[in-house]
Parts: structure tokens; sequence; C-alpha cells
């Protein structure tokens, strides 16, 4: 099955083209005025400061439209420069203590394995903090703390664990793999990968032009993701049941609103642990641009084409525009032909372009939009914003 990416990014700021010259020209004037603001009280003193003073002069439009684009030049060069103040204040979470090596099966995420109970995994990590719809038919259980020590775990009809995921350092392995093992290590110790798995009448190939390997351990199936951009060490591990994935039956899971939506959040949280592993602050969730990349993946999957720009010629920027977004920054990543959120946000951190864009730390806000075509393959969009 073949895979596809594409990203795009936009940093240039409508306001930075007609103005950035006059902007470096009067940002020493700016700074002999608010300087000690900044010093004393950050960005926020300095926008405070600038918005006392401007309620003396707010009738004339000519100088708060002046002052305000002086004000949005300001905070763009403190995210450029000084990028830890957007950081401050979020609070590093304790890692877990990890038992080593797990009890019965070869991986354990969290102290917890394949058949243990709900209240094991809650005994462990606490409550959840989402739960939607997986490719399989049953939920993602999402685990963490501000996107900090996560796993997701689904469950059977008994509450018992039948697939985990993280993509942080929180497994261990009998065999002592660990996040710093690389490909040839995994393969080493845990054999050859297989090439396909077998459903009724039909073989799935295995693309081996993707950075992850499948194992058959232990009565379940164990993908390790591989990051090429760390010489190839784990990224991300998943475990499922060989009975849950036998009953899934064909390679693309059955549309419906729920598995969208399902799709979307997971991705979302995804993007938000890799974040918060690489030392970067969560994204906050975005309606508005949800519902332009739900168009866009829409109208890809509607009418078989994949690329930024539209049928109608209109850039993710442009499309924005039109759905009245307003932004200082953005950037867009796609991807189709991965069969879940998971390998779809493994393969774009495996893609330089659309890396950047994930690991990018003057973005705020994100939206994902997902839609399926008449062959059920889903459309992933992607739109990081600044406002």
């Amino acid at each position: 099955m073949l895979q596809y990416f594409r990203r795009c990014r936009q940093e240039v700021i409508p306001f930075k083209i007609r103005s950035i010259l006059s902007l470096l020209l009067i940002i020493g004037v700016i700074w002999y005025f608010y300087g000690d603001d900044y010093e004393r009280a950050g960005f926020q003193g300095v926008t405070s400061e600038i918005q006392s003073d401007l309620q003396s002069i707010k009738e004339n439009p000519i100088i708060t439209n002046t002052i305000d684009t002086i004000s949005t030049g300001i905070k763009e060069l403190f995210h450029e420069f000084l990028p830890e103040e957007r950081s401050e204040g979020q609070q590093v979470e304790e890692k877990p203590n990890l038992e080593s090596p797990p009890s019965t099966e070869i991986f354990s995420i969290h102290n917890v394995e394949l058949k243990d109970s709900r209240a094991d995994v809650e005994a462990e990590a606490g409550p959840p903090k989402r739960s939607s719809l997986n490719e399989y038919g049953v939920n993602w259980v999402a685990y963490h703390e501000n996107y900090q020590n996560f796993f997701m775990v689904a469950y059977d009809d008994k509450n018992q664990i039948v697939g985990l995921f993280t993509n942080q350092d929180l497994f261990t392995s009998s065999e002592e793999i660990s996040m710093k093992s690389n490909q040839k290590e995994v393969i080493a110790a845990l054999g050859e990968p297989l090439d396909s798995i077998d459903k009724g009448l039909v073989r799935y190939q295995i693309n081996k032009e993707q950075a992850y390997d499948v194992f058959l351990l232990d009565e379940s199936y164990v993908t390790i993701f591989y990051d090429k951009h760390e010489n190839n060490t784990i990224t991300a591990i998943q475990m499922i049941s060989k009975d849950l994935e036998q009953q899934k039956q064909k390679y693309f899971a059955e549309p419906s609103e729920q598995l969208k939506e399902g799709f979307e959040l997971q991705l979302f949280d995804l993007t938000n642990a890799a974040r918060v592993h690489h030392g970067l602050p969560v994204l906050a969730w975005n309606e508005e641009v949800r519902q332009t990349a739900r168009d866009h993946s829409t109208d890809m999957a509607d009418h078989n084409y994949f690329s930024h720009t539209n049928l109608a010629g209109l850039s993710p920027f442009d499309r924005m525009k039109e759905d009245h977004i307003r932004f200082q920054i953005a950037g867009e990543n796609l991807a189709s032909g991965q069969p879940s959120s998971i390998f779809a946000h493994e393969g774009l951190m495996n893609s330089e372009g659309h890396r950047e864009n994930i690991l990018n730390n003057k973005f705020e806000t994100l939206g994902i939009g997902v839609a399926f075509n008449q062959d059920s393959q889903p459309f992933y969009t992607e739109n990081f914003v600044t406002n």
C-alpha cells in the first residue's frame, strides 16, 4: 500500500512583507520606551503597557493600527529570539518507576502488559484523559499528565488489555530493548520481522520501505517504529493482541463519523506527546482550523488528488483566509495511505519537513481533519497556526 506525505509551511506574515524595514528601524525606539517593562514583566508586561498607552490615543485609527503592527512584530521577534518564554510554567511530571523485566510478556508499557485489567492500568496511571474509536473497532484510551508519560490502551469487552501504545520512554523489555536501541539491535534480539500478515484468504504485505518492523511475539503483533533522524533508534511501540488483529478484516477500517473523529483526536494527542518528548510546549486544539482541515481532506478524498493546492488553485493559507481564520504563521502537513493515525504520525515524524512543522516551537494551535475515500482510505490534514 502506497503511503503519501506532503508538507507546506508559511512563516511570512503579511505585515512583514509591507513593513519589515520600518519595523526594524523603529524597534530601537520601542525598546527605549518599553525595555524596562520587558525586563520586569516579560512580553505580557510590554503588552499591558502598550495597551494602557493606547487608551489615550485610541480615537485615531491610524495610530492604533500602527501600534498594533508594532506590537505584533515585537511578539514575533520575541518568539524568534526568546522561545523559552512560551514553555515557562509547564510543570515537569515525574517519570514512573518502571519495573524490569516484564512478568509475562516481552514488553510492558507503564508497568502494564497485554491481558492485564483496566483496574491495573488505572492503579498505575490514574483516570484516562480521552477515549476515542480506533481502526480495530475498539477505543484507544489515552493516559497522560499534560502529555507527559503518555500512553494509550485498548480494552476488550471484559476490560482486559488487548492493545498498548506509547511514543515516550515508558516501556521495558525482557530482551533488554530500550528507546536507545536501534533497528539492527531490535532485529538481533527479536529475530526477523514479518513480511506479511494473513487474514483469511488475503495476505497483506508489510511495507519494508517504512521505518518500522512488525513481529509476532507471545500471540501479539508488536510494531516497533524507528526514528530516521536519531540513528534509527526506537521512537514508538504498538502492541496488538493476535485476536484483535484478526478481527480487523481489511487493511483500512470501515469509515464512520466516530472513526473520523477518533483519528483526528488521536493524531492531535500523538503530536502533543511527541512535542513534549522533545521538550516543547503542547498545542491547543483549534476547532475553526479543524473544519478547514476536514474540508480539504474531504475534497482530496472525493476528487482523488493529493496536494496542498486544491483544484481551485487555493493554497492552505488561501483556504484559511476564506474561512476567516486569522494567523501570523501557519503550516500544513498531509498524509494518506496509512491505516491509522499512529502510522500517519510516525511517517510524518520521519519526513524532515513534516517533522519541522510538528516540532516548531512557534506554533500555538492545531486543527486536524480526516476524511475517507470510496475505498475507505483515510486522508489526514494537519493545520498548524499561530494567531
